[in-house]
């Protein structure tokens, strides 16, 4: 079982409009409504990869219930921490698949306090005891106090838990103080934590191997149609997928995660994880919704991507 934390959940509603642009009055094509949030996705994209997850994070109010239920509607276990006031958010996604643009507007989410943290930590704990593997992913609601989420981060890792982080902003240079917490970035993110431009693959192994340093552990970064790189400071891979034409990137960088985590789980090398995760990304590039790839699309893809050592 892999235990995926979103601690600002929402409702995704993705609206396919063909020629998007600002300023026009637009019908779609389709809308999809669906339970959302980076550890959701994770969670549904481990799901279609057989893994087991199960859903962690805050909810509140009546679109907290939708969300519930419409998770549960999925056949995906979750153990949610109730906020008393505020209302899960919505997030409006605008995909248009013939151009390969996608905007997103995401709301910013109920406010929180310092007790419901502690109330989080409590329930995140104990829901851990029965995995080895947590993701802590997505943006933090407002009112959250960042010492609260780095001290669950380390709380996990004591408990003998593989920690992944996919955050950004100051939650990641939070992250990135405690040990043993593994950290997953796009070139842009890790550009931010270095200080350096992530161009090339040299300058990804670069900035992976700095931010290793510092977290005495493993360290992911994606580079879109170039691939990723991982290292845990002693090796390193680069893996790369084949050429696809992309409907929607929501969701890659969860997807990505959920294969990584999915084949750890299952005890396979870095190498193969690696390339899991690369064909799970590349897989939900071809759909609308996050997580909303098949097993053969990922399969296939799988087939054509390569892992080099580093």
């Amino acid at each position: 079982m892999v235990l995926c934390v979103t601690f600002n959940p929402a409702i995704d509603r993705t609206m396919v409009v063909p020629d998007f642009a600002s300023g026009g009055v637009f019908r779609p094509r389709q809308t999809v409504v669906a339970a959302g949030g980076k550890g959701v996705n994770v969670a549904r994209a481990i799901r279609v990869l057989g893994g087991e997850p199960v859903c962690a994070g805050f909810l509140g109010g009546f679109s907290g219930a939708f969300l519930e239920n419409s998770l549960r509607d999925e056949g995906i276990e979750a153990r949610w921490t109730r906020l008393t006031e505020g209302e899960t958010r919505t997030c409006i996604i605008l995909a248009d698949p013939d151009r390969g643009f996608t905007t997103v507007v995401n709301e910013p989410g109920p406010t929180v306090s310092a007790a419901d943290w502690a109330r989080l930590r409590d329930d995140v704990l104990n829901v851990a005891s029965d995995t080895q593997f947590v993701s802590l992913s997505g943006s933090l609601p407002p009112g959250s106090p960042l010492e609260a989420f780095a001290g669950l981060a380390g709380d996990l890792v004591a408990a003998g838990k593989q920690v992944w982080v996919d955050t950004s902003g100051a939650p990641l240079t939070a992250i990135c103080r405690v040990p043993g917490v593994a950290v997953k970035v796009n070139d842009e993110e890790a550009a931010v934590l270095t200080g350096h431009e992530v161009r090339s693959i040299e300058d990804a192994v670069a900035a992976a191997d700095s931010v290793c340093a510092i977290t005495g552990c493993r360290v992911l970064i994606t580079l879109g149609v170039r691939g990723a790189v991982l290292t845990d400071g002693r090796e390193g891979w680069h893996a790369l997928p084949p050429p696809v034409t992309i409907k929607s990137g929501v969701g890659s960088g969860d997807s990505f995660l959920a294969g990584l985590l999915t084949a750890l789980a299952r005890g396979e090398s870095s190498a193969s994880a690696l390339a899991q995760a690369t064909a799970a990304g590349t897989a939900n590039a071809l759909s609308i919704g996050g997580g909303s790839f098949t097993r053969t699309e990922f399969e296939s893809i799988l087939k054509e991507t390569r892992v080099t050592a580093l």
